[in-house]
């Protein structure tokens, strides 16, 4: 069953990465400009179609996304960001990805996690119980232990609040760390520290469908991620994901 499922995600998650690169740099239809986001029709479009591939397999399986939700109410509900990098993806940069999980829907235990960056085309893929792989080769986190040796990226979200917030966090890690990047993808952020290649990521406000696949991921190759409500806006978490040596906590 779990094999399966990770089957059915990583065919949902490359049939969306083709979209996207098909798409990516023409010009994009946007369904709504806000201050800090972007929503686009090609966003819809995915999550449409990775729901139909998921549902094709499980009609009775529930999806949780970014652009609504759909499905029955069976014992498996999917997390799906189709874009994971929205902005990233209007501009022309090269930095987003599709991110779909699936948990069991009662007791909330995760089950698979796909993170895929069609423009590099690297796939993480992870089962419960498995070790997380990119592109089907076992990977682990950094085993970095000193805050003047990291690589850190501190996400900015939406609101003026947050921001603030996020400015005071960034400057206390900013002068701690070798460098801080700002990559505009939650989901590739989270699956950059399961590899080894950043050491931490935080930010204030963040929703679900950005972290599921990552958190799994992350947690599989050896890392730790602590999630709790944002203080900013009800229905998002604050999370901080590490490589699970760094004192990046104390710097929060």
């Amino acid at each position: 069953m779990i094999q399966d499922l990770l089957s059915l995600a990583t065919k949902a998650a490359r049939a969306a990465g083709q979209v996207q690169r098909e798409n990516f740099g023409s010009v994009l239809h946007v369904n709504e400009l806000q201050k800090h986001d972007i929503k686009l029709e090609l966003d819809v479009r995915c999550q449409t179609l990775i729901s139909d591939i998921i549902l094709e397999g499980f009609p009775d399986h529930k999806i949780l996304g970014e652009e609504g939700n759909s499905g029955g109410e069976g014992e498996v509900e999917w997390i799906v960001d189709p874009i994971d990098g929205t902005v990233n993806y209007f501009y022309a940069i090269p930095h987003f990805c599709v991110s779909i999980a699936a948990r069991n829907r009662v007791t909330l235990e995760p089950l698979v996690g796909v993170i895929y960056d069609p423009m590099q085309e690297e796939l993480w893929t992870v089962a419960k119980g498995e070790p997380a792989l990119l592109n089907g080769q076992p990977i682990r986190v950094s085993p970095r232990s000193q805050m003047a040796d990291a690589m850190v990226t501190v996400g900015f979200s939406k609101t003026k609040d947050a921001l603030d917030l996020g400015f005071e966090r960034y400057k206390r890690i900013a002068y701690e760390v070798r460098k801080t990047r700002m990559l505009g993808s939650a989901a590739l952020a989270m699956a950059y520290i399961a590899c080894g290649r950043l050491d931490a990521y935080v930010e204030e406000q963040i929703s679900l469908w950005d972290i599921a696949a990552g958190q799994m991921l992350v947690e599989a190759a050896g890392g730790t991620v602590n999630l709790k409500p944002s203080t900013k806006k009800q229905g998002t978490m604050f999370i901080c994901a590490w490589n699970g040596t760094l004192p990046i906590e104390s710097y929060l």
